[in-house]
């Protein structure tokens, strides 16, 4: 980590880190190149700064008419609780599971690359949804330049390993290598790559992706022991990774990854009302562990968020009934929340 950065630096990097749109990162990264002290010892974080500008503005630029950029967009914009890339190597099963996740009409087929650009759908879980992202297969002979991209939005992922092909290990050991040549890390330990990055860490990496990650055995009907199976793999392998034994094709196990994800993303659902009415119980807002009555006024509306005064909130089992919080008050999943502006 280069020395002497300023605090508007710091602050536009955190900003950056914690920005949800496309549009909102490339705001921070050019407020990051304007700030960040201009000696040799930044030549090459400014020189990533410009990297990432460049590729971000023309993603945001959209298709080209008559150009080679037509196509679909290669940054999904998060929507829902939470963004989950679903990563693996070729025929693994990944778009056979997201179809039966969400119901979505993905492209599948028993052949490699079916999926070539990311593929966003929604899988319910009780009143919320995460976004899936099914992204294209990480093969060595077939790179997908715009990957680190696609994954900066990501919450979470799902690494799609099909344990009936003789080469699963080496093909997963590759996945992770791939991407690690890319400065993406799929991370076992989801309290650690949730945790918030070390800015004064002698490896810390302002550019480094790094996602908890759920292993998913998508053809457990396949096997006569999944679970067995599934433990030998990350023995011998060295995975640590959590795992859920599924089949696109039974349907079993699949209902665990939703469960899952609520509960080791720590999401919490946030409803609002109006003065004097009865509280909206039909869709939450949704933040992480930690967040505010700020926060959840930010996804209502920025102007709403900027002209915050106070709250009211209603707890669950009549905590905090009705009681005056600050913007800074932090909620809890099942909060009512009355904001005043």
């Amino acid at each position: 980590m280069p020395a002497n950065l300023s605090p508007e630096y710091k602050s536009a990097e955190a900003a950056f880190r914690s920005a949800r749109e496309p549009k909102e990162r490339l705001e921070c990264l050019r407020e990051m190149l304007r700030t960040i002290p201009k000696h040799k010892g930044t030549d090459h974080l400014q020189g990533d700064i410009k990297t990432r500008i460049k590729q971000l503005t023309e993603e945001l630029a959209g298709p080209k008419k008559g150009g080679a950029r037509s196509g679909p967009a290669l940054v999904i914009r998060p929507e829902g609780a939470a963004q989950v890339a679903v990563l693996g190597p070729p025929n693994s099963g990944k778009s056979a599971l997201v179809s039966r996740l969400t119901g979505a009409h993905a492209e599948a087929g028993p052949y490699p690359f079916t999926t070539r650009f990311p593929q966003p759908a929604m899988l319910p879980y009780e009143d919320i949804h995460f976004q899936l992202v099914d992204l294209p297969p990480i093969v060595r002979d077939h790179p997908v330049p715009w990957i680190v991209n696609a994954l900066q939005p990501a919450g979470a992922a799902l690494l799609v390993v099909d344990l009936p092909d003789p080469a699963c290990l080496e093909r997963t050991a590759d996945v992770l290598d791939l991407l690690g040549e890319k400065r993406v890390s799929l991370l076992a330990d989801w309290d650690a790559a949730l945790a918030p990055p070390d800015p004064e860490a002698a490896d810390y990496d302002p550019f480094a992706v790094r996602l908890p990650t759920l292993v998913i055995t998508a053809k457990s009907d396949l096997l006569d022991d999944p679970e067995g199976e599934a433990a030998a793999f990350g023995e011998l392998g060295g995975f640590a990774f959590p795992g859920i034994a599924a089949s696109a094709e039974t349907g079993a196990g699949l209902d665990a990854i939703g469960s899952f994800l609520f509960q080791r993303l720590a999401i919490a659902r946030v409803y609002t009302k109006a003065p004097g009415r009865p509280p909206d119980m039909g869709t939450p807002f949704t933040v992480r562990a930690g967040g505010t009555v700020h926060d959840v006024a930010r996804l209502i509306h920025k102007d709403i968020a900027r002209s915050l005064r106070y709250a009211k909130l209603w707890g669950r089992n009549g905590r905090f009934s009705g009681q005056q919080v600050g913007r800074d008050h932090p909620v809890s999943d099942g909060d009512v929340i009355e904001i005043h502006a």
